[in-house]
């Protein structure tokens, strides 16, 4: 029958000190393995904080979360995860202080999604970020059109971030209502201005068969 306060078991679990060593191994592979795994999350599967910040929480949580509950993961190991955490962190830091690549392969870099109230097509695909996802962080910031977007950035920590045209600057633009957005016209009923549902790109358009919808400007429709 096991006692309360075993020293040997509460600190060690009764495993050899060389285990430090092992339990060093394990956590380096560990911290790889999910600063990797998140990587290819993208950056809004970890929004609002960074892959490295989020890596730091999940691996600290785990090495305290468990000694606490579980009489058979030793206190000791748990301390050596926490400095060997540390360490790496430490690591990582210098490293992306001194190596603008590593920072990039660590943080990701700022990527702009609309520039003149059109879409960044290439950049937009490369990103983990659905459109309609998208739509709705526009939405959210009272935005109706692109039109009003001078340009849009997806940050590192998966924030999008907007700078607008002034009023008296303010273009023709795709909707992104959903009910003016999904107003999909295959022909076009009258000579006027229509804006690509592909790329957001405007132009007048005189009345032929094509893939459009209505590009207004500032509220309403313009034709």
């Amino acid at each position: 029958m096991k006692e309360i306060f075993e020293w040997d078991r509460l600190l060690y679990n009764d495993l050899p000190e060389n285990f430090i060593l092992e339990v060093i191994f394990r956590s380096t592979v560990m911290f790889i393995i999910l600063l990797l795994t998140l990587k290819l999350a993208g950056k809004r599967g970890v929004k609002q904080l960074s892959v490295f910040e989020t890596v730091i929480i999940i691996a600290l949580g785990s090495a305290a979360g468990d000694p606490m509950f579980y009489e058979d993961v030793g206190i000791v190991p748990a301390g050596v995860v926490f400095m060997v955490i540390i360490i790496l962190y430490r690591s990582v830091t210098w490293l992306t202080g001194k190596s603008k690549k590593f920072e990039e392969f660590i943080e990701g870099k700022t990527e702009c999604l609309i520039k003149d109230g059109k879409f960044s097509v290439t950049t937009f695909k490369k990103e983990s970020l659905a459109q309609d996802e998208f739509f709705s962080e526009l939405r959210i910031k009272s935005i109706s059109h692109l039109g009003q977007i001078k340009n849009a950035f997806l940050e590192t920590n998966g924030e999008v971030s907007v700078f607008y045209y002034d009023d008296k600057e303010v273009q023709y633009g795709l909707p992104i209502l959903p009910a003016l957005f999904h107003k999909k016209n295959k022909d076009i009923p009258t000579d006027g201005v229509y804006a690509c549902s592909f790329c957001g790109h405007t132009e007048n358009q005189k009345k032929e068969p094509q893939y459009v919808r209505f590009a207004p400007k500032k509220s309403g429709f313009q034709q």
